[in-house]
């Protein structure tokens, strides 16, 4: 089993992200990738090692892969990418659900307006409800 630390570890910094993009969309092999890459021999090797321990990535008949993990942090990745994109919307929600005065069915509109992506509303409603259920037992 791979540590949170270590897949977050493995894609930490933009050139990292840039080379797990490359894997990502690309059907390549690490020879081409690695001459396609303005990174060092030194700083691909480190960073496509990083990604193979951590259980990102494979070689597959000479290409570099995805393993299902790695696809599954993938679309985690495009998720925060989003939320990114949108965080002063969320600053908003933030802002509302302090006034704890806004009803519930309010509230899921306000979010329909705000939040365009079905993933993060679906996150943040899940949150929300959960957070009321733990108020109600106690």
């Amino acid at each position: 089993m791979h540590s949170v630390a270590e897949v977050f570890g493995s894609l930490s910094d933009i050139k990292s992200l840039d080379l797990f993009d490359s894997i990502t969309s690309e059907n390549i092999s690490s020879i081409e990738l690695r001459n396609k890459s303005i990174l060092t021999r030194k700083q691909y090797y480190s960073r496509l090692a990083g990604m193979i321990n951590a259980g990102l990535v494979k070689r597959k008949s000479g290409k570099l892969v995805l393993t299902a993990f790695g696809r599954v942090v993938n679309e985690a990745r495009k998720t925060i990418e989003i939320a990114g994109k949108n965080e002063w919307r969320l600053r908003v929600i933030d802002s509302v659900q302090q006034s704890d005065e806004i009803p519930h069915e309010e509230w899921k509109k306000l979010l329909e307006n705000l939040i365009d992506d079905k993933d993060i509303r679906d996150i943040l409603v899940s949150a929300f409800e959960t957070k009321n259920h733990k108020a109600s037992i106690q």
